[in-house]
């Protein structure tokens, strides 16, 4: 007597039908993967697009306030270029070393008829106590709200928090992006935006 009482056909069946069923949860899942695969490609290629797309368009205009509380906007440095450095918190060690940089280096930006303009999403209040501890010469903008950070697509949301990505942008004096910086390395950046500021000048 077969078990529980199932004919060989029956039992045929059955395993039949059970490889059947893990063919189509196999197939299910690795389709699953590949378009789970193909909007993360597609999310990534579009960020990429769009931050290749700054350069040679108008930046964004914007009315900030420094650490002083005096305001600030694009147009009033119509003539100059502007080195727009987003970072994401006061008084953290990458964000100190690259104030650090742009500060030692701020006297030969003012030569080469450039403001340099730091800016973070931390308010008014952070700004001042971590310019004091640097003695920063330059403004570093509180854009609280994230206005020009979302203008610019660098937001970056923590949860419970959002921060600007360090991320950087040169403008030229009729208010164009020459130059979109996604890859910042703390200890060189502010050296490599001033050449690249001095080569765009010689052209």
């Amino acid at each position: 007597m077969l078990k529980y009482g199932l004919s060989h056909f029956e039992i045929k069946m059955m395993n039949t039908i059970k490889s059947k069923v893990l063919i189509v949860c196999s197939t299910l899942m690795l389709l699953g993967s590949a378009s789970s695969s193909f909007a993360q490609t597609s999310i990534f290629s579009k960020q990429n697009t769009a931050q290749k797309e700054w350069v040679g368009q108008s930046a964004p205009d914007f009315k900030l306030q420094d650490q002083s509380g005096k305001w600030h906007t694009l147009s009033q440095y119509k003539g100059k270029w502007i080195v727009l450095y987003f970072y994401p918190k006061d008084d953290t060690a990458g964000c100190t070393q690259e104030a650090n940089q742009f500060k030692s280096l701020y006297p030969q930006f003012l030569k080469s008829n450039a403001v340099v303009l730091g800016v973070s999403l931390d308010d008014v209040a952070s700004h001042q106590k971590f310019s004091k501890k640097l003695g920063l010469p330059f403004p570093i903008l509180a854009d609280d709200k994230g206005d020009l950070a979302g203008k610019f697509g660098i937001v970056r949301n923590l949860g419970i928090t959002k921060i600007a990505k360090r991320e950087s942008f040169l403008i030229n004096p009729q208010g164009a992006v020459m130059y979109h910086y996604t890859s910042v390395n703390t200890q060189t950046h502010a050296d490599q935006v001033l050449k690249d500021l001095k080569n765009l000048q010689k052209k």
